[in-house]
């Protein structure tokens, strides 16, 4: 019992901030989802960026059916992240789905709770590295399965860029793919750099392929744009970060764009 203790209201209200960090930013995730988290976590959340997150459902196997189901969770899942305020961008991690869905039917769905925000998916944080780098001509990785990568090779040849090598694992299991280990991804980037490209893309935010992008590029020579490292770089610059990192690779020293 406390009764005998005197409880004494404070005088005044306290001051309060703004916002409690100066920049916010939202990530729409799977529910199955092992690395996005962790990897914001490591490039982007800092004294003043504040990484909040929001888990839609997802069921396995990863295939393009599967993947259009999440785009009903999109308006729901980004609205539970600080409801009623703003934010200064939203990342929707699922780069396969990004395909499938469309990134301007990602948007639309996000700016139904959020409208306005800057809305990025990790296909277009993609395509904007690499025209940072003057890519013209690609390698790509994948751990999807054919039927899953196929549509991937459409979205980049559409846009106009060469594919030279286009590898797939033949996992159907995001959670599998997290599971790969980065000495492993650095392996399979090597063999699956063409000599001509300009740059590789490894795709998928379950892959720890950001991990390991700066290393695969000091072994290969060329540029590596992974779905983690150019969200988690889209998302600094438009936060209004533009310093240089090139400890996580050769895109975290590069400007933003228009493009």
């Amino acid at each position: 019992m406390t009764a005998g203790i005197e409880i004494i209201p404070a005088g005044r209200r306290p001051r309060l901030d703004d916002r409690p960090l100066e920049k916010r930013i939202g990530l729409v995730i799977l529910a199955t989802d092992h690395t996005s988290e962790v990897d914001f976590r490591r490039m982007v959340a800092s004294d003043r960026i504040g990484v909040y997150v929001s888990r839609i459902h997802y069921a396995n196997p990863v295939t393009p059916e599967n993947l259009l189901k999440m785009q009903p969770s999109l308006t729901e899942g980004a609205g539970l992240i600080l409801p009623d305020e703003t934010l200064d961008a939203v990342m929707y991690s699922c780069t396969s789905a990004s395909v499938v869905i469309g990134d301007r039917n990602i948007e639309a769905a996000i700016h139904l709770s959020k409208p306005g925000v800057p809305v990025v998916t990790p296909t277009a944080a993609a395509v904007k590295g690499l025209k940072a780098f003057s890519a013209r001509r690609i390698s790509v990785l994948t751990p999807y399965t054919i039927d899953t990568s196929r549509p991937m090779a459409d979205y980049f040849a559409d846009l106009g860029l060469t594919i030279d090598r286009f590898t797939c694992l033949g996992l159907s299991d995001d959670r599998e793919m997290a599971r790969i280990a980065p000495d492993e991804i650095a392996v399979l980037a090597r063999e699956a750099l063409a000599p001509r490209s300009d740059a590789l893309f490894i795709s998928c935010t379950a892959l720890r392929a950001a991990q390991v992008a700066a290393r695969i590029e000091a072994e290969t020579g060329k540029p590596v744009v992974t779905s983690n490292l150019a969200t988690a770089w889209a998302c600094l610059r438009l936060c209004g970060d533009d310093r240089a990192r090139p400890e996580f690779g050769r895109l975290m020293a590069m400007p933003y764009g228009e493009g």
